[in-house]
């Protein structure tokens, strides 16, 4: 339990306070007005013996139930992790040629295929999720969806290319997520934002298209956050044309994007680390926390003490209280 929703009704609980109060008064005095009789038989006749304790422990159960009672109409809740209803992720994998390096064993572009494939079953079913692919341009593979088998053909069809547009990649992820968006029913609270995220995984500088700047401009405008992944090393290096030509991570540039679009950066320098950044990941776009109350635990814990004390003053006393 972590709070009430309505904790003005704990006031109440004074009311309990003050009945103990009572109590022990009328106790003391019951004690002190027997105690004048010095004649022991007219004692026993006038004050016959109680239960003792007995009897305190059931106004005890009584006043537990009451208190508890009390507590259920304060509305007690606990927080608790739902999956985010509606929530929609794109995930924006780079497969420009620099993707080959394999300084991420087997090959950059590989181990992204085989963390991505596990993010997708990382997210909750409830998760819409698409993918878009970018080199010298970039292409839409999937719409945001719950078919995680589509969206894992479409990542095992990833072919590399020429050039990086990352500019273009972040933008038509967004262009994917407004589309989705416009083909959403209304009513039922269905016109409420819908929580959505960019998922970006690429390892180089943008060689090609628009701006990087754009794009961070176009995120901030729709409200979409841009988690970036830089995926390789200072060391990553390919086969072009014959001639070893040196292809570094380029971790500024997923800096700049991820800071600019209130998204969060990982560098993922190896296949295990990926795997571990896309768990992180799912974690956070999977889940929110919410408020859920268990007034119903507190309403029965609070009657049953209140049959068992008037049960056992029942059995003891052969009265209420």
């Amino acid at each position: 339990m972590t709070g009430f929703l309505s904790p003005g009704w704990l006031w109440l609980l004074l009311a309990v306070a003050v009945l103990l109060g009572l109590y022990i008064v009328l106790a003391l005095r019951r004690g002190r007005y027997a105690a004048r009789f010095t004649n022991v038989a007219l004692l026993d006749s006038v004050a016959p013996k109680r239960p003792g304790w007995r009897r305190h422990v059931a106004f005890g159960l009584l006043l537990v139930s009451l208190a508890s009672l009390t507590v259920a109409m304060a509305r007690p809740a606990r927080q608790v992790k739902v999956p985010r209803d509606r929530a929609t992720v794109m995930m924006v994998i780079d497969v420009s040629l620099s993707m080959e390096a394999n300084d991420v064993t087997p090959t950059r572009l590989k181990a992204a295929q085989v963390a991505a494939k596990q993010f997708t079953h990382l997210l909750p079913k409830q998760i819409n999720l698409g993918l878009v692919s970018f080199a010298g341009t970039a292409t839409v593979d999937v719409a945001p969806t719950t078919n995680r088998d589509s969206v894992t053909r479409a990542i095992d069809d990833l072919q590399l290319a020429q050039s990086t547009a990352t500019g273009d990649a972040i933008i038509a992820a967004l262009g994917a997520l407004r589309s989705f968006r416009a083909q959403l029913p209304t009513g039922d609270g269905r016109s409420k934002p819908v929580p959505s995220r960019v998922v970006m995984l690429s390892d180089g500088a943008r060689t090609v298209g628009r701006p990087v700047a754009d794009a961070i401009q176009a995120a901030q405008k729709a409200h979409v956050p841009v988690s970036t992944i830089a995926f390789g090393t200072a060391e990553g290096s390919i086969e072009l044309e014959g001639q070893s030509q040196q292809v570094p991570v380029d971790t500024e540039t997923m800096k700049e994007i991820a800071k600019g679009t209130g998204g969060s950066y990982h560098s993922a320098a190896s296949a295990g680390e990926l795997r571990t950044v896309y768990k992180d990941l799912g974690s956070q776009i999977g889940f929110t926390t919410q408020h859920r109350e268990v007034t119903i635990w507190a309403v029965a814990v609070g009657l049953f003490l209140a049959f068992a004390a008037t049960g056992l003053s029942l059995l003891w006393t052969n009265r209420l209280l």
